[in-house]
């Protein structure tokens, strides 16, 4: 099992590798509202699976407030996920994303739909997405896809390959990429 402390620093050298206007690991700490907003979604997201749910979204509430990003606490996010410029991001209940992910201003990972199950999308490891990118639905961004910046996502995209426009079409599908070891 992985301490808190050790997350907190895998987190800041996620950021320190992906984020070149980050000059060191204290200027990370104190100047991600990105990595601030994950680090409270990692305690909203522990209440509401303790079934603090009102308590978990007024912290949510409060942290969108303080960050400019908005990830509902049933959201699951993995390790190393890098919001960079987070401003404008939304992320939905039933989001799911995976390790090792690159998000930039105003994406939007939205449902469709008014039910309870599954509406919003599932995002696989080592992605990329865009500024202003939307991804709606149940779908799957499959592992080392790219998703261009103001692209429109409504249907699956297959691991390796990049989608642009709106709606996205598919314009390159690359060969995965070698699993990294952390």
């Amino acid at each position: 099992m992985v301490s808190i402390v050790e997350r907190f620093k895998e987190d800041v050298k996620a950021v320190l590798d992906r984020d070149p206007a980050a000059r060191g690991a204290l200027e990370a700490v104190l100047f991600s509202p990105g990595m601030h907003a994950l680090w409270m979604h990692r305690l909203n997201h522990w209440l509401w699976q303790a079934n603090f749910k009102l308590l978990a979204r007024i912290l949510a509430h409060f942290t969108r407030m303080l960050t400019g990003v908005e990830i509902h606490p049933g959201a699951r996010i993995g390790r190393r996920v890098v919001i960079d410029h987070g401003m404008g991001i939304v992320i939905g209940e039933t989001a799911e994303i995976g390790d090792d992910v690159l998000m930039y201003h105003g994406v939007t990972l939205g449902g469709t739909g008014f039910t309870r199950e599954k509406r919003h999308p599932t995002i696989g490891n080592r992605v990329l997405l865009g500024a202003h990118a939307v991804v709606l639905g149940p779908i799957v961004v499959g592992d080392d896809a790219k998703v261009g910046a103001g692209a429109v996502v409504t249907k699956p995209v297959p691991p390796g390959a990049t989608a642009i426009g709106n709606p996205a079409q598919i314009v390159v599908r690359e060969r995965p990429l070698e699993p990294v070891e952390a």
